[in-house]
């Protein structure tokens, strides 16, 4: 019998949502080398400043963390090295045309283990100018505000 795995997220990139407008998603599989994979499972990855870029029609992640596994006697290549992403050809060349349409970058929004294997899921974005990261954080301290206001009604306290 298989056990329940409570939280297979392995890393999440918070702040894409802050930088970029996020569009359409894909789960893609990523390609470890050996003490990569237990690296992930002790779940010290970061996504923070990676990316994903098209050559050679094949999809390649950059720029994302994942740490040397402790008790490894070697390890070749970099945390920060390049990766390759798996996705089927027709996806790749969907996400390629976008990409070179509409001027997007792909950006990897979570790391997590599906089934025993490592997933990264992958994002088309657009980045944001200041004024709508202000305008925002502004809308969500609105929310925030307007939800607390109503709690303290709903349990009979004064504004």
């Amino acid at each position: 019998m298989k056990k329940p795995e409570t939280d297979p997220v392995i890393a999440r990139n918070r702040k894409a949502a802050h930088e970029y407008e996020l569009g359409e998603s894909w789960e893609a599989g990523i390609v470890l080398q050996g003490m990569e994979v237990k690296g992930l499972r002790a779940g010290r990855a970061s996504l923070v400043g990676g990316f994903a870029q098209i050559e050679d029609r094949e999809i390649w992640l950059h720029g994302v963390h994942i740490p040397q596994y402790s008790q490894a006697r070697w390890f070749e290549g970099g945390s920060r090295r390049k990766r390759k992403l798996l996705l089927h050809r027709a996806q790749i060349d969907k996400i390629e045309r976008k990409v070179n349409e509409s001027g997007l970058t792909i950006v990897p929004v979570k790391l997590y283990f599906k089934d025993g294997r490592a997933k990264v899921e992958i994002a088309l974005a657009r980045g944001k100018k200041t004024w709508d990261k202000r305008h925002a954080l502004a809308e969500r301290e609105a929310t925030r505000e307007t939800e607390r206001a109503l709690n303290r009604r709903l349990k009979g306290r004064p504004d």
